[in-house]
């Protein structure tokens, strides 16, 4: 996501810093639909599922850890698939000289608004400004120009795993928009063009995988437009998705730089021929917005919906306990404890709600407020027929398992769980887009909520022409074989392209 963004239209209430409402009803569930007030619904799911809470300064949230495990599960994903392609890991500073930052001027000017700067130490004025790293690009090139002098010292891929600030919007939305983020951003050198434009769209597809196959969310992928694409880049690639509240949202980006950064940063090396070349470079990130992409997809009134591949819980194993009879509740617990042993040697990540303090309606309620996949219910007549009820978190459905099919068909539901979740959220997605050949049907179909996929001419003038008759903006290009037929839809000229418009984050 290093492509800088526009301030939300909307942003819901901000908690304010000291209010504690702790054992209140309100606290327990969500009191609004989510097709009536999408913000507050928002609002409330991430903050009763304890995914995060306020900071103190406006638009830098704390993410809690059962927040944080879901980052963890994306990143450990990630980060293997990194490896495969041969990217190490590294960390450079945070801080970046404004002498530094300024060596590509296309790329500082697209972020000198959003840059926030350091310019005291103590008491005493810095002799330059630093700025708290709102992308790498410059601070790590600065490095890549002392470490690469041959064609041997190439391909240089290297990542790193990091926190960012920008300061520009004024409508903060935890995960979806905030002024410090946490993402990845790999940064790789090339000695041919070649090398490095197979490589953005590696990224890309790797990219689409991390929503598609971990959080059930699919995208649409696609180059951005000249006025779309990231500061410094010869050109930008993205995957775009479509929120339940009528918006569309960039998922991540991966960028090609060309040569525009080796020529500023004299990223040179001997090649082949024994000649002086400039590197090949690309930039890519995937940032915490994914998390709340995938708590606007997926979830509903209760609240959360996890897919299981990045729940960090996916079942919970809930015994029926009964006060007047300790004697049918030990074995009820006995039962409950057996099935959870069975499923953790099984690998699957459970958790024994064993609290006896707790009903099991207010259990039930709490574990799907926070999306658990799959719930495991246990109570004497579950004993006696040596069985337990499954109940799906997605659709709300239960049925008995007998308990010696109870791993196995853990295994199959959470399987069947992510694969309904996918292609729901694809049937919606696909819902959206409209194709629309003329001006007029662009603005309905924007103005009905939906994407809409026009032929263009490739002209400034006709995007722009979109934007003020309808608010919305390009999302992306797609990569379609085949030349559009259609003329384009604001000048009548002939179409290069065919492309997304819609309202956006």
């Amino acid at each position: 996501m290093h492509h800088k963004e526009k301030p939300a239209e909307t942003a819901p209430k901000e908690a304010p810093g000291k209010k504690d409402t702790r054992g209140s009803a309100s606290d327990m569930g969500i009191t609004v639909k989510k097709a009536d007030d999408f913000s507050e619904w928002y609002t409330q799911v991430i903050k009763k599922a304890d995914l995060i809470d306020y900071g103190i300064v406006s638009g830098c949230m704390v993410i809690k850890p059962y927040g944080y495990a879901i980052w963890e599960r994306i990143q450990a994903f990630l980060d293997s698939e990194f490896k495969k392609l041969g990217v190490k890991n590294a960390y450079f500073p945070m801080l970046i000289p404004e002498s530094l930052l300024k060596k590509e001027q296309e790329h500082v000017e697209g972020f000198t608004p959003e840059v926030a700067w350091v310019t005291h130490a103590g008491e005493s004025k810095l002799d330059e400004r630093l700025a708290i790293r709102p992308t790498s690009e410059t601070i790590m090139y600065d490095s890549y120009a002392k470490w690469i002098r041959s064609h041997r010292d190439l391909p240089l891929k290297i990542n790193q795993w990091c926190n960012i600030i920008r300061w520009e919007f004024k409508h903060p939305m935890p995960f979806l928009r905030t002024r410090e983020f946490l993402w990845q951003e790999g940064h790789t050198v090339f000695a041919s063009r070649k090398e490095a434009e197979e490589e953005v769209l590696d990224i890309l597809d790797l990219y689409a995988r991390a929503f598609e196959e971990m959080y059930a969310v699919p995208v649409l992928k696609g180059t951005k437009s000249e006025t779309e694409k990231f500061a410094g880049a010869v050109y930008t690639t993205s995957v775009e998705t479509f929120m339940p509240n009528g918006k569309a949202i960039q998922g991540a980006t991966s960028h090609f730089l060309g040569q525009n950064f080796s020529k500023a940063f004299d990223i040179s090396f001997i090649n082949q021929d024994e000649k002086r070349d400039f590197g090949w470079q690309n930039s890519w990130g995937f940032t915490t917005r994914s998390v709340g992409i995938m708590i606007a997809m997926h979830g509903d009134d209760k609240g959360l919906v996890l897919p299981p591949r990045i729940a960090p819980t996916q079942v919970v194993v809930v015994p029926i306990l009964f006060s007047k009879n300790p004697e049918a509740s030990e074995k009820v617990l006995s039962l409950a404890r057996d099935v959870y042993s069975d499923l953790q040697k099984a690998g699957i990540r459970v958790e024994l709600d064993d609290d006896a303090e707790k009903s099991p309606g207010f259990k039930f309620n709490s574990w799907e407020l926070k999306g658990v996949p799959l719930r495991i219910e246990i109570g004497p007549k579950d004993v006696e027929k040596e069985s337990v009820v499954f109940a799906r978190r997605d659709t709300g459905t239960k049925e008995s398992v007998p308990v010696t099919k109870a791993p196995a068909k853990v295994g199959e539901l959470l399987g069947a769980i992510q694969k309904a979740l996918f292609e729901k959220a694809k049937r919606f997605l696909q819902s959206k887009v409209v194709e629309a050949k003329d001006m007029y049907a662009v603005e309905k179909v924007i103005k009905d909520g939906g994407i809409a996929l026009c032929s263009w001419c490739g002209s400034l003038e006709c995007e722009e022409k979109a934007k003020d008759a309808t608010g919305a903006k390009s999302l992306n290009i797609p990569f379609d074989k085949h030349a559009p037929k259609d003329p384009c839809f604001a000048c009548k000229k002939e179409s290069k392209h065919r492309i997304h418009f819609a309202k956006s984050y």
